[in-house]
C-alpha cells in the first residue's frame, strides 16, 4: 500500500483544475468562485490531502515562522500572572499578519531528562530554536544574557521593559512615572510612613529586604522603586521572590511584624503583590485602609479580593504585547521599527485612606 502523501496537483488533477487555481484555494491570495473552491475541498478531503507542507512554505521563506518569547520563570508560573497573559494575547495579534506562531522559552532552560529513568533530551532553547525574531521581557534577571545570545545569532529582537541599549526597539511603560503618582496619592493623604513590596530585585532572588540599590538589575523594579522614593526617600523596600499572591502575603507579614515600625501605607509594585499584603493586613488584626493603606500595579482582576477595589495604575498589557508583536513583524518585513513608550493610569480604589491617628 502506497503511503505517498498527497500533493496539491493530486488535488488539481481530481478537482479538474489547474494547479495554481487550487494553491489559490489554500492560500486565499486570489479570490476563487465558490463551486471552484468546492469542487477543490471535496478532492482534498477524498484524497486525504490537509493543506501545503509548513515546511516547504517555510524553506521557500526562508523563515520558520517562529517567534520565541523569553521568559524567566517557569512557564507553567508565568501564565499565574494575568498581566502575561494579556501580554501573549497582544503578542499574537501582532505577528498574526505575517503568519507567525510564538514558542515560549525560558532564559536559561538547562537540558532535561524525559524522567529520571530515561537519558537527557535536549529542550529548545534561546541558543537552539529555530526563530525568526525574538522578544525578551524586561522582568527578567537574565535579559542581557540573553539580549547578547539573540543578537550573537544575528535575529531581529524586541524588549518589552528592559534596556535593550541602541538599535533594539524597546516597548516600555512609563513604571516610575507611574508609582509616583501613586505615591504622592498616599501623600497628599497624609501617610509619612510607607514601605514598599517590590517585584525581584535579580534573577534568582529570594525574598528579603533591599539594602541598597546595587542589589537591584531588574529595570521594571529599580524605575518603579525609584518612583516611590521620589516622594518617600526613607522608605524601606522589601523584595518578593515573584509577582505572586503568596509572595505578597510573604511580604506583608515581615513588613506588618514590628508594630513600633509598622507602616501606615504600603506601595505594592503588581496588584498580586498588593492582594498578598492585604491578606497579611487582615491576618494581624488590621484594617484596609483604615489602618494600612494598600496600592498596587497592573489594573487586572484578582479573584478573590472583594469588597475591595484596589487603589492601582492600570496599564495597557494587551496593547504592550501588541506594540511588541508589531515590531517584529515590522523588522520580518525588513523595515525598522520605532521604540514606544505607553502610560498609565491611575485608579484610585478603596483601599487607600488617610493615615490612622497614632497619640
Amino acid at each position: 500500500m502506497s503511503t505517498r502523501r498527497a500533493t496539491i496537483a493530486d488535488v488539481a488533477r481530481e478537482a479538474g483544475v489547474s494547479p495554481s487555481t487550487a494553491s489559490v484555494v489554500f492560500s486565499g491570495k486570489t479570490p476563487v468562485s465558490d463551486a471552484t473552491r468546492r469542487r477543490v475541498l471535496d478532492a482534498a478531503s477524498a484524497l486525504g490531502y490537509t493543506g501545503p507542507d509548513p515546511r516547504a512554505a517555510s524553506l521557500r521563506r526562508g523563515r520558520s515562522g517562529i517567534v520565541g518569547v523569553v521568559f524567566e520563570e517557569h512557564l507553567g508560573t508565568a501564565f499565574l500572572d494575568p498581566v502575561k497573559t494579556l501580554m501573549m494575547d497582544g503578542l499574537a495579534d501582532g505577528v498574526a499578519p505575517i503568519g507567525a506562531g510564538l514558542l515560549l522559552l525560558r532564559d536559561h532552560e538547562p537540558v532535561e531528562a524525559l524522567d529520571s529513568g530515561s537519558p537527557a533530551r535536549a529542550v529548545p532553547t534561546l541558543t537552539t530554536a529555530p526563530l525568526d525574531a525574538a522578544v525578551l521581557i524586561g522582568c527578567s534577571g537574565h535579559l542581557r544574557e540573553s539580549l547578547e545570545t539573540v543578537i550573537a545569532r544575528g535575529i531581529p529582537v524586541v524588549v518589552i521593559e528592559g534596556d535593550a541599549g541602541d538599535g533594539v526597539p524597546r516597548i516600555d511603560l512609563d513604571n516610575r512615572e507611574a508609582t509616583r503618582q501613586a505615591a504622592s496619592h498616599l501623600r497628599t493623604l497624609g501617610h509619612t510612613e510607607v514601605a514598599v513590596v517590590t517585584l525581584p530585585a535579580r534573577g534568582g532572588w529570594e525574598r528579603g529586604w533591599i539594602l541598597d540599590d546595587t542589589a537591584i538589575t531588574i529595570d521594571v523594579t529599580r524605575d518603579r522603586l525609584a518612583g516611590a522614593l521620589d516622594v518617600f526617600p526613607e522608605a524601606r523596600a522589601f523584595a518578593a521572590a515573584g509577582s505572586f499572591i503568596d509572595e505578597g502575603l510573604a511580604a506583608g507579614r515581615v513588613i506588618l511584624a514590628d508594630p513600633v515600625h509598622r507602616p501606615t501605607a504600603v506601595i505594592a509594585q503588581s496588584d498580586l503583590l498588593a492582594a498578598g499584603v492585604i491578606r497579611a493586613v487582615e491576618e494581624a488584626g488590621l484594617r484596609v485602609p483604615e489602618d494600612v493603606s494598600v496600592t498596587g500595579f497592573d489594573g487586572i482582576v484578582v479573584d478573590g479580593l472583594a469588597p475591595y477595589e484596589l487603589t492601582t495604575l492600570v496599564q495597557p498589557a494587551t496593547d504592550k504585547g501588541r506594540a511588541a508583536g508589531q515590531a517584529v513583524a515590522t523588522m520580518l518585513e525588513g523595515a525598522d521599527a520605532a521604540s514606544i513608550r505607553f502610560t498609565c493610569a491611575f485608579r484610585e480604589g478603596n483601599t487607600t485612606a488617610s493615615p490612622p491617628d497614632r497619640d
